[in-house]
């Protein structure tokens, strides 16, 4: 059986590339890598970066989904994150929030505990389980044309929307935003809500 050729999307192109026609979409990450990606992309606002949550973005971006109806709710994770949270997928399907994306960068790897390989390294297919969880659209990606071509989902299709997008497990330069927990979800609540956060 021949080799299965490693992926070679560059994360911080795939990442930018998700971000660059955000509108007004909320954006979770996951931590990590993720954090670092979108950061990398240019700091926002309605970035809620998630620090120590391992298996938390995609319910966490549920539940934003779920108070925020009217605004596109945009996860972006890592696969060794989806796997932790992977029961998430089927509790995001069963609620089916049509404004929420997950999209997980996969590299194939525990990046923040030692680069060990990871079970996506070894078979288990994301899509797939999203698939058989109930998504209403679920893509395997491997190419930079093809994250140009589910931008359109990303941003526009009726959700839950989910893509396991393979990256290359290159290391990229650590970018590190606030870190502090507090003062990210007042900055995110403040984006949001405006001078209701406050109440």
């Amino acid at each position: 059986m021949a080799a299965k050729k490693s992926a070679e999307l560059d994360r911080r192109k795939v990442v930018a590339a998700l971000l660059a026609e955000r509108g007004d979409a909320l954006v979770v990450t996951g931590l990590g890598s993720p954090t670092y990606d979108a950061y990398a992309a240019g700091d926002h606002d309605l970035n809620f970066y998630l620090w120590g949550a391992m298996g938390g973005a995609a319910m966490a971006g549920l539940g934003l989904a779920l108070a925020q109806p009217k605004r596109r709710v945009l996860v972006i994770t890592g696969d060794g994150e989806m796997l932790m949270g992977i029961g998430s997928l089927a509790t995001i399907a069963c609620e089916a929030p049509k404004n929420l994306v997950i999209a997980v960068i996969n590299n194939g790897h525990y990046g923040e505990t030692g680069m060990q390989r990871a079970h996506t390294a070894r078979g288990v297919d994301l899509t797939g389980i999203a698939k058989a969880a109930g998504f209403k659209s679920a893509a395997t990606i491997d190419s930079m044309a093809g994250v140009q071509r589910w931008l359109s989902e990303c941003h526009g299709k009726t959700g839950p929307v989910f893509a396991d997008i393979k990256v290359s497990a290159d290391p990229a330069p650590m970018r590190l935003p606030l870190r502090d927990g507090t003062a990210i979800k007042y900055r995110f609540r403040t984006a949001l809500l405006g001078s209701k956060a406050l109440e």
